[in-house]
């Protein structure tokens, strides 16, 4: 007997962003903030290899919030960010297949991404001072 494995009638076939935009609405749905979450920036999605379309997907993605109520019907892509809202950093699993809850995505609150692109940019302005400094050294030491 020959078996074939087809994904239901309900199933879509989603590309990556779209499978992350549905994870995003599921997030809002379930999620006990004041106000909606809309996708602020969408990490590049893991190389392709050849697996089983059904299989899972890692996904990373970052949401900010927005000026709209949770309650809100308008979907969270027409609602401005809010100033100085929160931004979550997600990530999590999805299908290319998507069948409504089938998701698994964490969204973990983050500083200012100011913040951290500045100590981030300190660090390597630290490195490249040392090692400048150590080249000088080195140079010292040969002349000696």
């Amino acid at each position: 007997l020959l078996g074939l494995v087809v994904p239901s009638a309900s199933a879509q076939d989603l590309s990556y962003r779209e499978a992350v935009l549905r994870a995003v609405d599921q997030f809002n749905e379930r999620s006990s903030e004041a106000n909606l979450y809309r996708l602020l920036e969408l990490d590049p999605p893991p190389e392709q290899d050849v697996e089983h379309p059904g299989a899972r997907k890692p996904v990373s993605f970052t949401v900010k919030e927005t000026v709209c109520p949770r309650t809100t019907p308008q979907p969270p892509e027409q609602c401005d960010f809010k100033e100085n809202g929160l931004v979550k950093q997600s990530v999590g699993t999805v299908t290319r297949y998507w069948i409504r809850g089938d998701f698994d995505i964490t969204c973990n609150n983050i500083q200012s991404a100011g913040l951290f692109r500045r100590l981030r940019d300190s660090i390597r302005r630290g490195q490249q001072k040392i090692l400048e400094k150590a080249r000088r050294i080195g140079e010292r030491i040969k002349d000696i």
